[in-house]
């Protein structure tokens, strides 16, 4: 910058650079001294740092990712490493005894059945939440695993059998039940009569065509009186639960062309010993049986 371009500030006293905008012109003031040393400080550091810890990924392949490895050989993955160590390590003390002690033996353990609730809440969040809802109310066509209404019964061994098969799934064992689709063999008339006679087992009166039409098309499965059977997992009718909707029009839906949700098998997704602190879990948020 030539010297002619410098002039000084008539308020500071301080040259300028010679940059003007809009009137306002560039004082010549340098870099605060603590600044410069602190700027200094960082590149030191950051020099220091990248010697010491994992830095440059493309300067080196020798990193556990690639990468330079550092002079302390500290990775991220190495501390993860040690602390699910930590984890497995304080779980050893319990896992023994629980994968050899019945359900029964679990329960009347405290410290066993804490272990259990605790590692199957961590299981439901990771795996079952997404249909089930967090704290297993599921929703329209999921599954509510609060109430006491059970296709396949509640108790902890069944509720383990069907985390492990699942319902309708690809597995050998898996759970199945299927309702036929009555659309084409009954008229809409004859599907509202059955509708409305279903209805009538959680208090409304009905006296009508429907009961001849149900005992003859439905009462094999789901009973005389709507409680359904566990056997083939038949729903109860008559508990005023409802998985698709209680409405007439919802039932005559489920008449006309039945919904078949799918329940995937987890016994080769999950360890045996995760899926019975699940069976576990699911049995303890109120809504199993003894």
């Amino acid at each position: 910058m030539s010297d002619k371009n410098m002039e000084k500030d008539a308020i500071t006293g301080v040259e300028t650079t010679g940059h003007e905008w809009d009137g306002i012109k560039e004082l010549n003031n340098p870099a605060p001294r603590w600044w410069l040393i602190v700027l200094l400080i960082s590149i030191i550091w950051a020099v220091g740092y990248w010697v010491v810890y994992p830095a440059w990924p493309t300067l080196s392949g020798d990193g556990e990712r690639g990468g330079t490895k550092g002079s302390y050989g500290w990775t991220q993955y190495q501390q993860l490493k040690e602390s699910q160590a930590e984890i497995v390590a304080r779980k050893a003390a319990y896992l023994d005894r629980f994968n050899n002690a019945d359900f029964d033996q679990i329960k009347a353990d405290p410290e066993l059945y804490a272990f259990a609730v605790a590692g199957g809440t961590s299981a439901f969040k990771d795996n079952c939440a997404t249909c089930h809802g967090t704290g297993g109310s599921g929703s329209a066509g999921y599954p509510n695993l609060l109430d006491d209404d059970w296709l396949w019964g509640g108790d902890v061994d069944t509720i383990h059998e069907t985390i492990r098969v699942g319902v309708r799934f690809t597995h050998d064992e898996s759970r199945i039940s299927e309702m036929p689709a009555f659309g084409g063999m009954l008229s809409e008339d004859e599907i509202g009569h059955i509708a409305d006679y279903v209805l009538s087992f959680t208090g409304e009166a009905y006296d009508g065509p429907g009961k001849a039409l149900y005992e003859d098309q439905c009462a094999a499965c789901h009973a005389d009186n709507g409680t359904g059977g566990r056997d083939f997992g038949a729903p109860n009718l008559a508990d005023a639960i409802w998985f698709y909707g209680n409405s007439k029009g919802d039932i005559m839906s489920q008449i006309r062309r039945p919904k078949h949700g799918v329940m995937p098998a987890w016994e080769h997704r999950l360890d045996e010993s995760t899926i019975r602190q699940l069976a576990i879990y699911v049995h303890s948020l109120g809504g199993g049986e003894n």
